[in-house]
């Protein structure tokens, strides 16, 4: 498998990255692991959108989902689809509120939406705790993790080798479980840690560097990349703190960056 990083910058995009997306090549199957703003423009320095076989969608926050729009315009208006394309529609792997919140989110009018509910280009299929989809011979699994809304960790299995995103979580039992014994964990680590009770940022929403550090420690995966860093923050810094816990090969990502899995 190889990932490449669409976009990494946490909460939204930043200056120098789009806000996240993930685009994974499992032996010829292109998966796209969220959608945020931006992704879509980066995506075609990789890959052509029609060659994407999979969407899957870790949570419904404009910085994981916004450029789904751009996606559906993309393969809904373009002039000249390949054409045996425009037949098939792209399957969308995702929280189940999602043809609700992406299609108000293209179509804001109520008139607009009855017209257009994206499914002449999306295949919705609802994503569960524990629950498994298949795409072509890669295998997904999803597994509930703490967000203030539904949010999902997605492990990728193929050929032997595995990889887990995080999406957005506070520290939770879930992503060790979804992790465990993966080759690569892609942690988000969002804010700094800290040690004083009246300091500490509201529970239930993002890992600092030591967080993901410990989680990545906890469910002894190989290697550890980190993500989703604000543009108000050091990303460095929070490198610094995931190594102080976690003993195997851990890096920060960047944008246009390349990993084998």
């Amino acid at each position: 498998m190889r990932l490449t990083v669409l976009g990494c910058s946490g909460s939204g995009p930043g200056p120098r990255s789009p806000a996240s997306g993930y685009l994974v090549d499992a032996g010829g199957t292109r998966i796209v692991l969220d959608l945020g703003n931006g992704t879509v423009g980066a995506l075609q320095r990789h890959l052509d959108p029609w060659d994407l076989d999979a969407v899957v969608l870790s949570h419904l926050h404009p910085d994981h989902c916004a450029d789904t729009s751009a996606l559906v315009v993309h393969r809904r208006y373009h002039p000249f689809p390949p054409y045996d394309a425009t037949a098939r529609k792209l399957p969308v792997h995702a929280p189940a509120e999602a043809p609700d919140r992406l299609g108000a989110a293209y179509a804001p009018s109520a008139a607009e939406r009855a017209a257009t509910d994206l499914t002449d280009v999306c295949a919705f299929a609802t994503m569960t705790d524990g629950g498994t989809a298949s795409v072509a011979d890669v295998d997904l699994r999803f597994g509930a993790v703490d967000h203030p809304c539904e949010a999902y960790a997605i492990r990728v299995d193929h050929d032997g080798r595995s990889l887990v995103y995080s999406g957005d979580t506070g520290p939770c039992e879930g992503l060790v479980r979804a992790a465990r014994g993966a080759d690569v964990l892609l942690c988000e680590a969002t804010w700094p840690h800290v040690t004083q009770w009246w300091q500490e940022p509201p529970p239930g929403v993002h890992l600092s560097g030591r967080q993901a550090g410990e989680h990545a420690a906890a469910a002894g995966v190989g290697r550890l990349l980190l993500t989703h860093v604000p543009v108000w923050f050091d990303g460095d810094a929070l490198l610094a703190e995931a190594r102080e816990v976690y003993d195997g090969p851990v890096e920060l990502v960047r944008p246009d960056a390349t990993y084998e899995i």
